[in-house]
C-alpha cells in the first residue's frame, strides 16, 4: 500500500522542537510548513490550507486557541487540528475541543506518536466524503482513478493523472508551479522542466476535445481548474 504523503503546518515557537519535528516529519517522506507565531500560523494555513495542523496553545500574538477559533470561522474547509501543548490537565482540554481541535497531544511526546496522530487525522476527517470528485461537469473517483468529464471517458496517464488531483483538491485555488513540483515530486524532481510534457497531456485529455478548457494558466501565479456549465 503506498503511504500518504503529507503536508503538515507545524505552528510552534520553540525552535528546538520545530527543529526535531522537521528532521522527524521529512525523514519519513512528509512535507512540513512552519511558523514561529499565531498569526503567521493562521495566514499560512488560511492562504494554502495543510493536510494537518499542528498547532501549539503558547504562542506569541494569537495564541493555539484562537487560532483554531479563528481558522474555524474562516476556512472554506475542515483542517484537522492536532493541538499541541504542556498543558495536561482536563479543563484545558476541553478548552481546546471548544475552540474546534480535532486532538490532543501533551508535551513531552514520541515523534512516532505525533506522526501516528497526525495521518490518523488526515484519514478520519475524509470519512464521510464522497470517493467522487466533482467539478462542474468533472468527476474523479479518487478510489479507481477513473475520470469522466461530461459522461466522457478521459484516459490519463500516472502523473497527468496526478496533477489533475492535485488541482482538483485544491479546486477553485490556485497552485504554483513549485506547489506542484514539490507535492509531486518532494525534494528531488526531474532534470529540466518536470511539468511541462505532463501539463501539455493532461491539456490534450481534458481539454481538446472539449469547447471549454478547464485547465487554466494564471499567468504569474500557477494554474488552477475552472468549472465548466
Amino acid at each position: 500500500m503506498t503511504r500518504t504523503r503529507l503536508r503538515i503546518l507545524v505552528v510552534e515557537d520553540n525552535l528546538a522542537l520545530r527543529s526535531s519535528m522537521a528532521a522527524m516529519l521529512e525523514a519519513q517522506g512528509h512535507e512540513a510548513d512552519f511558523a514561529a507565531d499565531g498569526r503567521t500560523g493562521l495566514q499560512l494555513a488560511l492562504a494554502n490550507p495543510p493536510d494537518v495542523l499542528v498547532l501549539d496553545i503558547s504562542l506569541p500574538g494569537l495564541d493555539g486557541l484562537q487560532v483554531c477559533q479563528s481558522l474555524r470561522e474562516r476556512a472554506d474547509r475542515h483542517v484537522p487540528v492536532l493541538m499541541l501543548t504542556a498543558r495536561d490537565t482536563l479543563k484545558d482540554k476541553l478548552a481546546g475541543f471548544e475552540a474546534g481541535a480535532d486532538d490532543y497531544l501533551v508535551k513531552p511526546f514520541a515523534g512516532e506518536e505525533l506522526l501516528a496522530r497526525c495521518v490518523a487525522l488526515s484519514q478520519r476527517h475524509r470519512v464521510g466524503e464522497s470517493h467522487l470528485l466533482r467539478i462542474g461537469q468533472l468527476c474523479i473517483d479518487r478510489r479507481s482513478g477513473e475520470v469522466r468529464r461530461g459522461g466522457q471517458l478521459i484516459e490519463l496517464q500516472q502523473t497527468p493523472l496526478r496533477i489533475l488531483l492535485e488541482l482538483a483538491e485544491a479546486w477553485p485555488r490556485t497552485l504554483t508551479r513549485s506547489d506542484l513540483v514539490q507535492r509531486l515530486w518532494g525534494d528531488e524532481p526531474p532534470h529540466s522542466d518536470p511539468l511541462r510534457s505532463h501539463l501539455y497531456l493532461l491539456r490534450q485529455a481534458l481539454d481538446r476535445p472539449f469547447a471549454t478548457p478547464m485547465l487554466r494558466t494564471v499567468h504569474g501565479v500557477g494554474f488552477k481548474l475552472d468549472a465548466d456549465a
